[in-house]
């Protein structure tokens, strides 16, 4: 009873999408889950717009397909639940996500029942995946395991560049990546669009392109982090809110978001950027606080410091700050960090775990340990 179709219709438009009541080419059906409305005219126009679009699946191929959701069963392992685009998957072929890799053991339909094989248009659920993909995901059939290695190789060797920040830009069109900074700029009202499209425009030599792939007012959605990660771009914001949703999938996708009140600091900051100028941004963050209950000495290699972890979680790439009657003594990375007798990457909140700082033996019961880190922010 809450749901406003002239609304999404309304919202729609402000993202220059006009559905066909609008005088628009979109189709759009009001549908209803609870009443089960609309459902046959809705599969009616997805099977218009599939026959217009000419969208066929080859089944005589290695499949192909994107991943819907995925869980960790408690007796089957990974599972995912994924839609074939394009071929035929069969139990025993080897598939590759992402970096993950794995040999179908097992596929079951749509009402649950094990099958053997699926092509284009199917649900199903794979079982054999050696992780959890994330929704979104494409998955791909290897003819053989030492093609599916090499697919997952090749998709780990390029991961350091997946991530499109604004101070790479220079490194990225000089090394030959890209011709042009690519930009979606969002800004809080149309009437500052052109203006910052024009100052942006400006900057533009022979050298150092700026390729704008959508300016356009509104608040920055998961649309626009999607087209960023499709086009390699950044996203520059001018006043302009995050919705729900897209900082995250910003942090997946790998895409810088970039805010701005001051146009001057956006157009310097795109300046530098094209120069090699720009430096990164950095913020010091707290990730995990614990107490000291017990110093064990072990010689010449200093002094073990057995804590509690009070908040968080202290990792081995932290840096330690050492707190003693609210004022800081000390400073150092971790020699050592271990959980019992293990050498362990973590401590989790609640548990206890013994750690060796560098420079540091002077540990006193009911010491306080803070677990610092460095992560690099967008600019706000």
């Amino acid at each position: 009873p809450e749901a406003d179709p002239e609304k999404i219709k309304r919202q729609l438009s402000e993202r220059d999408l006009l559905v066909e009541d609008w005088g628009g080419d979109i189709i759009s059906v009001p549908v209803s889950a609870t009443k089960e409305d609309g459902i046959p005219a809705l599969l009616e126009n997805l099977q218009l717009l599939a026959e217009m679009a000419e969208l066929k699946g080859n089944p005589d191929k290695l499949a192909t397909g994107v991943v819907i959701e995925a869980r960790l069963d408690k007796r089957r392992g990974p599972v995912a639940t994924a839609l074939i685009q394009t071929g035929t998957l069969k139990v025993g072929d080897h598939i590759t996500i992402r970096d993950l890799r794995g040999r179908v053991k097992a596929m079951l339909n749509d009402q649950g029942s094990n099958i053997d094989s699926a092509g284009p248009s199917t649900p199903v659920e794979i079982l054999g995946i050696s992780g959890l993909p994330n929704a979104g995901d494409i998955f791909h059939v290897a003819p053989d395991e030492k093609t599916a290695k090499q697919m997952v190789l090749e998709h780990q060797q390029t991961l350091t560049y997946q991530s499109t920040k604004l101070e790479d830009a220079y490194t990225r069109i000089e090394s030959g990546m890209t011709k042009y900074m690519n930009l979606i700029i969002k800004t809080d009202v149309q009437g500052s669009v052109d203006a910052v499209v024009n100052m942006l425009n400006s900057l533009s030599d022979e050298q150092s392109k700026i390729k704008i792939i959508r300016a356009s007012a509104g608040g920055i959605t998961e649309n626009d982090v999607m087209l960023a990660s499709a086009s390699d771009a950044v996203i520059i914001g001018f006043n302009s809110e995050l919705q729900p949703g897209a900082s995250s999938l910003a942090i997946q996708e790998g895409i810088e978001i970039r805010n701005y009140k001051v146009i001057y600091d956006l157009t310097d900051d795109v300046a530098k950027a094209l120069q090699g100028l720009l430096e990164p941004v950095f913020k010091d963050v707290v990730e995990g606080e614990a107490s000291v209950r017990e110093i064990f000495e072990i010689g010449r290699k200093g002094t073990i410091a057995g804590f509690y972890v009070n908040k968080g979680k202290i990792t081995r790439e932290a840096t330690i700050h050492v707190i003693r009657n609210g004022e800081q003594i000390h400073e150092g990375s971790i020699l050592s960090l271990k959980h019992f007798k293990n050498d362990v990457k973590e401590v989790a909140n609640g548990n206890e775990g013994g750690v060796l700082v560098n420079g540091f033996n002077e540990f006193e019961d009911g010491d306080m340990l803070e677990a610092h880190r460095s992560e690099q922010v967008s600019k706000k």
